[in-house]
């Protein structure tokens, strides 16, 4: 038995709890780990709300919370290659596994070595906001030079997106509250505060052309207020506002397989893609990980180190 951390029923955040488990076995294409570090973000609440379908496995609950994970692999499912047991992995719970576990399981497909000189702790981040930076800005494949609005740049996602952005010599203007000043600042960001000014107006101000891209993390009237600012509304992506087309934009095309994840790992490795890693807590302290991102208080990329 090990322990692990997730919900009984959808719901808010009183239907969490701690609970012991048998450790799972590895079904064909999956790798058992033991998890070493476990990334949090903003797609575990909605989960656990059951805002979100087709990523639980239709396993039955209780549910472990989480979707990605650094670690050592223990033992391989039916139809597994290219890894042996006892590497040092990470990757996507994309099949209901979880990952706020002391062992879980991940797709092989979508889990990858981690490269020597590469912690856990970075490699955790990278298989959500890693990934994600590298596909938005694929995606817009704008020019050195060209400028971009990163709507939403304080958490996990559009640090990354900004940073990446920097290393490809993009010009980067970038929204968010006040907390999150410091750390996008820090890579370069021209931070515009929405507490304090009017967003389209001090995007103007920076961009009076209009901006060659818009990467959008907050959705809804946020993404809204910013898309008008793109010279061309096919170059408004969003990550998490599905109605973005009705803007002219684009949902983001994700990419989760091995592939991607070794190219991520590869610019974190170069420091390219270096995430900015503001907290990192004990298993036991999971809770407290999860209520930061979810109420929207954290700068930056949360982990939940278990091994």
């Amino acid at each position: 038995m090990g322990q692990a951390w997730g919900y009984g029923r959808h719901g808010g955040p009183e239907v969490q709890e701690f609970f012991d488990r048998p450790e799972p076995v590895p079904g064909r294409g999956e790798v058992l780990i033991r998890v070493d570090v476990a990334g949090v973000n903003p797609l575990d609440h909605l989960l656990r709300s059951g805002l979100v379908d087709g990523l639980d496995g239709g396993r039955p609950f209780p549910r472990v919370l989480g979707m990605e994970a650094a670690g050592t692999v223990l033992a391989l499912g039916e139809d597994v290659d290219g890894l042996e047991v006892g590497d040092a992995v990470f990757g996507f719970a994309l099949t209901g596994g979880g990952t706020y576990a002391e062992t879980t399981v991940l797709s092989a497909p979508n889990t990858a070595r981690i490269p020597e000189g590469l912690s856990a702790t970075v490699a955790a981040t990278l298989p959500v906001a890693g990934t994600t930076a590298v596909d938005v800005l694929d995606q817009l494949g704008l020019p050195a030079g060209a400028a971009i609005l990163v709507n939403g740049v304080g958490g996990g996602v559009g640090l990354a997106v900004a940073r990446l952005a920097v290393g490809r010599e993009l010009r980067v203007i970038g929204t968010g509250s006040t907390a999150k000043r410091e750390h996008a600042e820090a890579i370069g960001v021209r931070f515009i505060d929405y507490t304090a000014e009017d967003v389209a107006v001090a995007a103007r101000e920076l961009v009076p052309d209009g901006f060659d891209g818009i990467v959008d993390l907050a959705g809804g009237t946020s993404l809204r207020a910013v898309a008008p600012l793109a010279r061309d509304p096919r170059n408004v992506i969003s990550v998490g506002d599905m109605s973005v087309p009705d803007l002219g934009g684009r949902f983001v095309e994700r990419r989760l397989d091995r592939e991607n994840l070794e190219r991520a790992a590869r610019l974190a490795l170069d420091g390219i893609l270096a995430p900015v890693i503001t907290a990192v807590h004990p298993l036991s302290d999971a809770p407290a990980a999860l209520a930061t991102v979810e109420n929207g208080h954290t700068s930056g990329k949360v982990v939940i180190k278990v091994a």
